[in-house]
């Protein structure tokens, strides 16, 4: 019978396997906003969105309720890695009564306890910041906003079930006039125990309390946590997991000595893993198993054993000590004798062997419960293994050595890649209570430094529609005879005066130049569609920056590499040349160099024919079959290229390392060129919109940082605020700011991050990219010998997203300029038409 007993108490491990998957099944159910409603493990998120840094510093309170007393406790961080916080504390017992009395005489006591504490002590000035540390179930809107959901613990107090716990005690402690003391967090025991084991060099994100109930807390992906708007980062989820099982999902483990504890309970059917694992019931559980086993005739023949059938007959801490190797059987004799019983050597001996059945399994349950956190957490993050430490407190894991050592192996057994290390935690209700408010106060410092930085990048649709306004005005001007000197955006003819109708035929020889990439392609348009073959030539920058005969020498050469690989050396082919720099063009195969841009300034070009450069050059390296039939710019190319197979399309943007566009503009609006009828192309080379001071509300410090850098200050001023060369300088600007406020890599200098260029555009398009885990944003910035931590890749991304909307948004305002002059020259209400997109920004970033 004693055998059958134990082998009923003992859960082997594919069953503690099966308990996990079902664990990890509650707890997926509870993150989800279809199901949380229904799920017993409520997973209910704290608003707390990181571990302590060790940057914190500041007083601190704290009020802790207890099961019979209230402690407050004053704590000092100096910002030292919180390595030695001063702490002053005081205990005062809860009144006989008050735990089942109103609810307002509950919190009216804890508010005089605040204010007894701060009387007998040196008060620190100023206003102090207060953690209440309130360990029911609570349902929690924010960090100071929490729900009383329902009292346990012996605790009924009324009026307070559904209210706002925070509130009431804020409400309490002004009525004690205490108006400089503020309830900023309210927090459970488990994400205290979490916190106060958390340190800077090895942050603690998981935590397991195992005291008379049981609660686990751990840091989620907030994206995961779908009961909360926030998607960003990290949040905390107090998992509430005593409660697991009430569904029914444990009901294969349950003993008939676990029914009866439950139907003694003063509320049956519910927390039954909580019952199976809490200390508050294991006495219970070993009082019936022998009780059932006496009755077998198995134990304690001729005593009285009905005392046993008594709830709280046996302590949860008289188990322990019998445990004992040593001193366990005289234990085990003295608390049956205090019970009137009469114990032989034999009862003893299995009276010890059930209470270790017992604490053992409640010690793998706890572990199977673990090792589902840890799992979940290891495939949220996309990780092969996971190596986290987890905050452990409790009566049970304190009170007994061995509970300790089967949590950590039976966990790893059941995750084995999962590699947690368990950290006892010190004082977890008050310290860690402390340390939570200390880290809400630098968040909410943090957020409002970033807010305040990044507020002169966040544009209003206000903002967009006067950028609009001023591109429109700019163009009128451009196209205006008389006006065109003096406008930023200047308009250039293109005499390109049709888009494709789709019935174009041939092979043809193109040039494309535009960056230090230089493209060579031959183009064979047929009946069955457009057959291409290229090649790309690097151009190093000493040639971008030397002389013009190097440059077009170099593209030459490539044209000739090209040409022999591709076996086209003895045919003469029509040469197309995208040139994509501002030029002022004479006819489709006449263009001037008005200046160079994207990094480019070789010597002796601005002012010539570039279609007159390139033939010199060929004529010196005595290649005679260049035949150029028209110069365009790559805005132009791409509105002709998407026009092949739209003919709706009448516009092109290029987003790329620089920004441009063109349109298709009525003839009688070009004041530039002879002629009425029809339509041109216009290359607005609105790159250098602003360069004449219109857009100087818009250019932020950071923004006149990246210019003054540039070896062309002062020009192409609209494209620096939108295109790839620049969006990696001015995100780096933005991180030497928030580096030296304080906010970002805990304010340690960063040398790499003083190198220009070193955050490229290309970083921006891969930390943005959504579900991108922030391990790989991690990853990218310790790349750049950034010590960044979880929350400094949050706050990276955050400045990335602000700084490319605000350059998508004001290129949109200036394709909405584009477009309604269109709309307005045709005289429609309505305007159906398609635009050409090319540049890596816009085809990489997400």
């Amino acid at each position: 019978q004693v055998q059958r007993a134990l082998l009923a108490l003992t859960v082997p491990l594919e069953v503690l396997q099966v308990v996990k998957g079902r664990m990890m099944q509650a707890m997926s159910k509870g993150l989800s906003r279809q199901t949380h409603a229904q799920a017993n493990v409520q997973m209910l998120p704290t608003y707390i969105c990181s571990t302590p840094n060790g940057t914190e510093k500041g007083n601190v309170l704290v009020a802790e309720l207890c099961q019979s007393h209230v402690r407050i406790l004053l704590m000092t961080l100096l910002g030292d890695g919180n390595h030695n916080p001063h702490m002053t504390d005081k205990i005062f017992d809860i009144p006989e009564g008050s735990m089942q009395g109103p609810g307002e005489a509950l919190f009216d006591f804890i508010a005089q306890c605040v204010r007894q504490f701060l009387a007998g002590i040196t008060s620190p000035e100023g206003r102090l910041p207060l953690g209440f540390v309130f360990p029911f179930s609570c349902k929690q809107t924010q960090l100071n906003k929490a729900e009383l959901l329902s009292w346990s613990k012996g605790f009924s107090c009324s009026d307070v079930e559904g209210k706002d716990v925070v509130q009431l005690l804020q409400s309490a402690i002004h009525k004690q006039e205490l108006f400089h003391v503020e309830v900023v967090a309210l927090m459970n025991d488990t994400v205290g125990t979490m916190m106060t084991c958390s340190t800077r060099e090895s942050p603690c994100e998981v935590a397991v309390v195992v005291d008379k109930g049981t609660n686990s807390c751990f840091m989620a992906e907030a994206q995961h946590v779908e009961m909360v708007e926030e998607t960003n980062g990290r949040m905390c989820v107090n998992t509430e997991w005593g409660c697991f099982g009430d569904d029914d999902a444990l009901n294969a483990i349950l003993t008939p000595y676990d029914q009866r504890v439950d139907q003694q309970s003063s509320n049956p059917g519910k927390k039954r893993f909580e019952k199976l694992v809490g200390s508050l019931y294991l006495g219970d559980i070993v009082s019936h198993t022998l009780l059932a086993l006496a009755a077998e005739k198995a134990l304690f023949i001729g005593s009285n054993v009905t005392i046993l059938g008594t709830k709280g007959a046996l302590k949860t801490q008289q188990v322990l000590e019998i445990i004992d190797n040593e001193e366990g059987m005289a234990k085990a004799r003295a608390a049956l004798e205090a019970l009137g019983l009469r114990p032989s050597e034999r009862d003893c001996c299995r009276v010890q062997q059930i209470c270790r059945a017992v604490v053992t399994r409640s010690a793998a349950l706890c572990a199977a419960g673990l090792a589902a956190v840890l799992t979940y957490i290891r495939q949220s993050r996309g990780l092969e293994r996971l190596m986290i430490n987890v905050a452990v407190d409790g009566e049970l894991y304190r009170g007994h050595s061995r509970f300790g050592e089967i949590l950590q192996s039976v966990t790893g057994l059941l995750a084995p890649e999962c590699m947690a290390a368990l950290v006892p935690s010190v004082d977890g209700t008050g310290r860690g209570a402390a340390i939570v408010t200390a880290v809400a106060l630098r968040l909410v410092d943090q957020r409002r430094e970033m807010d305040q930085l990044l507020a002169p990048l966040r544009l209003s649709r206000a903002d967009l529609e006067r950028v609009q306004a001023l591109m429109r005005q700019e163009m009128e001007l451009g196209l205006g005879q008389e006006t065109n000197a003096n406008s930023s955006v200047r308009m250039l003819p293109t005499y390109v005066r049709g888009t494709p109708d789709g019935t174009e035929r041939g092979e043809f020889l193109a040039l494309d130049l535009g960056g230090t990439n230089f493209r060579v392609l031959v183009v064979r348009v047929a009946e069955d569609g457009i057959r291409m073959d290229s090649e790309i030539y690097l151009i190093p920058t000493n040639i971008m920056q030397g002389t013009g005969e190097a440059l077009f020498d170099h593209i030459v050469d490539c044209i000739m590499d090209f040409q022999l690989k591709q076996d086209l050396m003895e045919q003469v082919l029509p040469l197309g040349f995208t040139f994509s720099f501002p030029c002022q063009q004479l006819g489709l195969d006449k263009a001037v160099l008005l200046t160079w841009t994207k990094g480019f300034s070789a010597s002796g070009c601005v002012g010539e024919d570039v279609v007159q450069l390139l033939r010199e050059a060929a004529q010196r390296k005595q290649h005679l079959a260049l035949k150029v039939v028209a110069v365009v710019n790559d805005t132009v190319g791409t509105m002709m290229s998407c026009g092949y197979d739209d003919p709706k399309c009448e516009i092109g943007l290029i987003v790329g390392t620089g920004t441009n566009a063109c349109y298709m503009e009525e003839m009688q609006n070009v004041g530039t060129v002879e002629g009425e009828q029809g339509r041109m192309c216009i290359n607005m080379e609105w790159g250098a919109f602003g360069d004449n001071g219109c857009l100087d509300h818009i250019f932020t410090d950071f923004d006149r940082l990246v210019d003054e850098k540039t070896i062309n200050a002062g020009k192409q001023r609209f494209e620096k605020l939108i295109s790839g060369m620049y969006l990696g300088e001015i995100v780096r600007y933005i991180l030497l700011a928030l580096v030296e406020k304080q906010v970002l890599f805990r304010g340690k200098s960063c040398p790499k991050l003083q190198t220009r260029d070193i955050f490229k555009t290309k970083f921006l398009s891969t930390i943005e990219i959504d579900g991108l885990a922030l391990q790989q944003v991690q990853a990218i910035l310790q790349d750049l010998e950034l010590d960044a931590s979880f929350e400094d890749s949050v706050l990276v991304r955050e400045v990335c997203q602000t700084v490319s909307l605000r350059a998508a948004q004001l290129c949109a305002a200036g394709l909405a300029a584009v477009v309604e002059k269109m709309r307005e020259n045709r005289g429609l209400s309505q305007l159906a038409v398609t635009v050409g997109v090319d540049g890596t920004l816009y085809k990489m970033h997400p």
